[in-house]
């Protein structure tokens, strides 16, 4: 079988997160540099089997776009040129990282720990490939 990424895009960096091969469990995989986005995909996509990427779609609580929603638009396309043989799904990525945050603290994850950049990028990632996963 084949795994899913899901793809949680910020101006500085992007959460990543997986599937396991049987696409039953999201784990956060790590933060990525946004500029190193397709470099990193291309060496993942090189070692492991990707069925589908599924990539946060930001929209304001109104269903319009926000700041974000362009540059995860041009991100869409680059994916369907670089890997044509891999699905693009979206989905809603509203409150994903207060979401995130929430989980942190309710983990009991230390201050500090909560802190470091990219923590709330990995796991919003992780959650939003969770609930597409329990969807399906």
């Amino acid at each position: 079988m084949s795994r899913i990424i899901c793809i949680d895009w910020g101006a500085k960096r992007c959460g990543i997160a997986v599937t396991d091969p049987l696409q039953i469990i999201a784990s956060a995989l790590t933060t990525v540099e946004t500029p190193n986005l397709l470099t990193f995909l291309k060496d993942y996509l090189d070692k492991e089997l990707v069925e589908a990427f599924l990539v946060g779609d930001p929209r304001n609580l109104d269903n319009s776009d926000t700041h974000a929603t362009a540059p995860v638009r041009d991100l869409l396309k680059k994916l369907a040129k670089h890997f044509p043989s891999v699905r693009i799904i979206t989905t809603d990525e509203r409150l994903s990282s207060k979401m995130a945050s929430r989980a942190m603290v309710d983990m009991g994850m230390k201050k500090k720990k909560r802190r470091e950049k990219g923590q709330v990028d990995q796991i919003a990632a992780a959650m939003m490939l969770q609930e597409y996963l329990a969807g399906n």
